[in-house]
């Protein structure tokens, strides 16, 4: 069943919980950004393990469709149910989800790869005479 907006409160609501979901888009996106800013550290491109690079472009995906909610949520002239926000607030928290899933695993490859990396320096192998 889908809720109309009519009356004053309904769309005072509707702007209310709009501002929520712009809000909440916002700061996810900018906590994505922050990640992937931080990562790179300034460099223009990185050498990253397998496992790494692909979570890193499901989360550029991910950023995407967050920014894109963002822009929807903020433009007035899009039409907006209160059913379609809480449908799409339960899509951002999946996709807050699956952000903390793939970062988590960035940082474990990464981790992981800085281990073998920093392993076999310390370890050249036998002397031989």
């Amino acid at each position: 069943m889908r809720s109309t907006l009519t009356g004053a409160n309904a769309t005072c609501g509707s702007s209310t919980k709009r501002d929520g979901l712009a809000q909440l888009a916002l700061i996810r996106r900018q906590e994505l950004d922050g990640f992937v800013e931080g990562l790179f550290s300034g460099a223009e491109e990185l050498d990253l393990p397998t496992k790494a690079s692909a979570a890193l472009d499901t989360l550029g995906e991910v950023r995407a469709m967050i920014a894109g909610v963002h822009e929807v949520a903020i433009d007035p002239s899009k039409p907006a149910e209160l059913s379609d926000i809480a449908t799409t607030m339960k899509h951002l928290r999946e996709l807050t989800r699956i952000t903390e899933i793939e970062i988590n695993r960035v940082v474990l490859d990464c981790t992981r790869a800085r281990r073998q990396m920093i392993g076999s320096a310390s370890n050249p192998g036998p002397m031989r005479h």
